[in-house]
């Protein structure tokens, strides 16, 4: 069976881990300081890099340190994983969707601006499968509304826009660390940013909202959670970042493939490709409907010849939490057609373009059958 994604980890990544196990210290400490570092220096753009157990946390972390809450409004892409819009509800602020590119999956900013409300307070656009957002027009929107931009970019660890690094910008970047994202500390995220006061109050939102002084006297001004990075995790981290871009031109060619070996079907729209672009997933669409099955019976025939698929993702305002704030379906076209003809092929460093080859044509086998 081919998964539609594996994480990629070596002798070396094995190694960096037991040393940390070895060393009589594993939670967060030298190794998570170095992980750090070593991101914000890839990154660039003067950016101090916080590290979370996850970028859920993270997103979290920087609603919370900006002060978002009850009363509030934060624009979020109906197209994407639910933690984009969860960390909106668990602030106490209400998530306002807003529809998708139907190639792309992405925000774009006239759609962000006809949702905007006196209520708004921060945007959170999502840079989908490593594609980046069209941010510049974003950013003028936020700069002029007073708008936290705050970039999800749990998908798009390595993608490059504008000549950069996603990330490297200045405002808060979320990235993800997870086993099936393009770089892994089995669980983990991080924060990017240049705002120094916001990191202060970020690493005591991360830690019990414990402070010290220079004699190492505690103090607890503010809350704060618990959403530190251990070292085991960051070891592992730096270890996968040295080979970040290599993993990212094996995902490229492999994607350069598909779109080459694709079935030229009318019931198959292959996903949007791009400049600079991570492709953490291969998001195809699917007119399921056209071809007189379900995405379920297409997946089990895909299963029948060995290929392992996702789907990625249904579309947020439909689930039931979301309901509760008065959506409903045909609210967001673009968005629901997504979630409906999704289908995720396999895509990470360990394939071959034999791989590639093998999945192309027991997709032409269904599509035709």
């Amino acid at each position: 069976m081919l998964p539609f994604t594996r994480p990629t980890l070596s002798e070396e990544d094995e190694q960096a881990v037991l040393e940390v196990l070895r060393s009589g210290w594993i939670t967060t400490g030298p190794k998570v300081a170095a992980f750090e570092q070593a991101l914000a220096d890839y990154l660039g753009g003067g950016v101090t890099v916080c590290a979370f157990n996850s970028a859920t946390s993270a997103l979290e972390a920087v609603l919370l340190a900006s002060g978002i809450g009850p009363g509030d409004e934060v624009i979020v892409p109906a197209m994407s994983f639910t933690a984009s819009a969860n960390v909106v509800v668990r602030a106490g602020a209400r998530p306002v969707f807003v529809d998708v590119d139907l190639d792309s999956r992405n925000l774009d900013a006239e759609r962000v601006e006809a949702a905007l409300t006196p209520r708004s307070r921060a945007l959170i656009p999502v840079h989908f499968a490593g594609l980046a957002v069209e941010m510049a027009p974003l950013r003028d929107l936020a700069e002029h509304h007073r708008l936290l931009l705050l970039e999800d970019a749990a998908q798009a660890i390595g993608t490059r826009h504008a000549g950069r690094a996603i990330g490297s910008f200045g405002n808060p970047t979320c990235f993800s660390f997870h086993p099936n994202k393009n770089l892994t500390t089995i669980e983990g995220g991080a924060v990017a940013t240049n705002d120094s006061a916001l990191v202060r109050r970020l690493e005591r939102i991360r830690f019990h909202g414990i402070e010290r002084n220079a004699d190492g006297d505690m103090n607890v001004p503010l809350w704060g959670g618990k959403m530190n990075l251990p070292d085991v995790n960051a070891a592992l981290g730096l270890s996968q970042l040295a080979r970040l871009d290599a993993f990212n031109r094996k995902r490229r060619k492999l994607a350069e493939h598909y779109l080459e070996r694709l079935p030229r079907h009318p019931a198959l729209h292959p996903p949007a490709s791009g400049p600079g672009h991570s492709w953490h997933m291969f998001c195809v669409r699917i007119d399921y409907a056209a071809l007189g099955t379900t995405r379920a019976a297409f997946q089990q025939a895909l299963a029948e010849r060995d290929i392992g698929t996702g789907v990625h993702y249904p579309a947020m305002h439909l689930f039931g939490l979301y309901r509760h704030y008065g959506y409903a379906p045909g609210d967001f076209p673009n968005a629901e057609r997504i979630g409906e003809q999704t289908l995720t092929l396999p895509l990470f460093p360990g394939m071959e373009p034999d791989d590639v080859e093998r999945v192309c044509a027991a997709l032409a086998e269904v599509l035709d059958g």
